[in-house]
């Protein structure tokens, strides 16, 4: 924190200090910040220094005593200096957006050249390792606020117990909801096809736009991956630590074939610190972004990757690698060893023979004429115990009349808690929940505490959506709990429809006929199970 007092938003700037002295005053203690966390250095900080002057109109430099201070992240220095800026008219201070792409703009004239980055990355990893590599480019994303650490920090977090194993529930309220102002400033914007997707090499430093975050802090660094370019970023609002992404060269669809998985081990060769999986190729059990080919990663242990295995197999053809089929709501097969290829071998058998399968008595059919539906979710981390560790992911997008939005899909019973496509993050057992369900979490707390009437079938209630699970919670918990216990029951309950969304998303449910028929598409694969 600063040793001295400083002027902030809420108090009048020092009589002998005007705007401009304190935007410049700031624009000194940036500069602190950087040369301390090594953004910037020598005469590099010339260069920052006037690029930043010129930003924010400023025409000479502050040059009195500028305060220690010790921060672990600019944020509370970019703050005051983007209040100081919107006072000026420098940007839009209604419009959030502009907010952030102007705070980029700032942090932007503090970062090493690409080029710079890339050398640094390489060194390290050939002198310390990739973990020193990793460190390094993640503490620099950290830094320059790219990961933005003091958002990411306002989520809500919390685990719940299920017959799986514990769930990881997070509220995310790093995303602000746009407000009808900026909608409507969205839709009047030309269209653009510069960079074709958030995902494109060609974000690094770009400016932004009110529909298109800026970038000037983005840096990626390149990988060769089983013959292909790639590139490492990390995730600005990271969903768990060191949330990073695995970019392909060129803008061209998912895929999941067998060079992705050959990618994806080669990845976790390199980086073996690191897990890595892929979204599906196919829309609705794929991710938000199937038009760029990647995947992602993080140093993270998942609920995923602590389930127990129900059902061991074997196939004689790989008399190294472990089979089994996991407790996991997402039907999901395990496989372990230390060869590489006889693990993506087996992988690849059982992902062959999905892409043709089909079973009416669970609703699975591979083609509806010529439209595919089968697919896989890949995730693998490497043990030092026991090799490589895939889950595979069987997944199929059917749709029906009676699930348009898709049979293995968040069912509409579910859709007040959970109604997006559930994605590789969320197969892996960490739940990324709408910002709403902060309040309308709390209003049903309050609810079951009697606090407050139930007004979920009231006209234009914000709780509508809620309306029928309400009326199920009053039934289960009645409305005399203590305010802490109200809470925990509405935490524990979301915990558990997030469950059942993932039950949803499994193509092989936990039943006698839905295991019945898991076993028998591993048969059918190769691996039977172990006597």
């Amino acid at each position: 924190m600063s040793n001295e007092m400083l002027p902030n938003a809420s108090q009048s700037t020092a009589p002998d200090m005007d705007r401009d002295q304190a935007l410049a005053l700031d624009v000194e203690r940036l500069l602190r910040f950087g040369k301390k966390h090594k953004l910037v250095r020598d005469l590099d900080i010339i260069v920052a220094r006037n690029t930043l002057l010129d930003i924010l109109g400023l025409s000479a430099p502050f040059e009195g005593t500028v305060p220690k201070e010790d921060f672990d992240t600019p944020t509370e220095i970019l703050e005051h200096m983007l209040d100081l800026s919107a006072e000026k008219g420098l940007f839009d201070n209604t419009v959030p957006q502009y907010r952030i792409n102007f705070e980029t703009r700032l942090m932007g004239a503090m970062m090493p050249r690409e080029s710079e980055v890339c050398k640094k990355f390489r060194k390290l990893y050939a002198k310390k390792g990739p973990q020193a590599a990793t460190d390094w480019f993640y503490d620099l994303c950290v830094v320059s606020n790219y990961i933005r650490t003091a958002q990411i920090a306002r989520n809500i977090q919390w685990d719940t117990k299920t017959p799986y194993g514990d769930l990881e529930i997070t509220i995310n309220l790093t995303k602000p909801e746009k407000d009808p102002k900026v909608i409507a400033m969205e839709r009047l914007q030309p269209k653009s096809g510069y960079p074709q997707c958030m995902l494109c090499k060609e974000n690094i430093g770009y400016a932004g736009r009110i529909n298109f975050p800026a970038r000037q802090t983005h840096r990626i660094v390149p990988l060769n991956l089983a013959g292909e370019q790639f590139y490492l970023q990390y995730s600005p609002y990271a969903y768990f630590h060191e949330h990073c992404i695995i970019l392909h060269d060129e803008h061209k669809p998912m895929e999941m074939t067998r060079q992705t998985l050959a990618e994806i081990f080669d990845f976790v060769a390199q980086f073996p610190h690191y897990t890595c999986g892929s979204n599906a190729d196919l829309p609705i059990v794929g991710g938000s972004i199937l038009s760029h080919s990647h995947f992602q990663g993080g140093r993270y242990v998942f609920p995923m990757q602590k389930a127990k295995i129900r059902t061991s197999l074997y196939n004689p053809r790989y008399p190294g690698v472990q089979v089994g089929i996991l407790n996991w709501p997402v039907s999901a097969v395990r496989l372990i060893g230390r060869s590489s290829q006889q693990v993506q071998n087996a992988a690849n058998d059982i992902m062959d023979t999905w892409r043709g399968w089909s079973d009416e008595s669970v609703d699975v059919l591979a083609k509806t004429g010529d439209t595919p539906h089968n697919t896989v979710t890949p995730i693998l981390h490497y043990d030092d115990d026991q090799g490589y560790i895939l889950d595979l992911a069987p997944r199929n997008n059917r749709t029906t009349e009676q699930y348009p939005d898709g049979i293995f899909h968040p069912h509409k019973e579910y859709h007040n808690i959970k109604k997006e496509n559930i994605g590789l993050i969320e197969v892996m057992g960490l739940a990324i929940l709408p910002a709403r369900l902060k309040d309308q979490g709390a209003a049903i707390a309050d609810i079951l505490s009697g606090k407050a009437p139930n007004t979920s079938r009231e006209e234009g209630s914000s709780l509508a959506i809620h309306a029928d699970w309400i009326d199920s919670l009053v039934a289960k918990y009645g409305t005399a709990l203590s305010h802490d216990k109200a809470e925990k029951a509405v935490r524990d309950e979301i915990g558990i429809v997030f469950s059942h969304v993932l039950e949803n998303a499994g193509v092989f449910k936990q039943d006698a006929a839905g295991q019945a028929a898991f076993l028998r598409f591993m048969k059918a694969a190769g691996f039977a199970p172990v006597k």
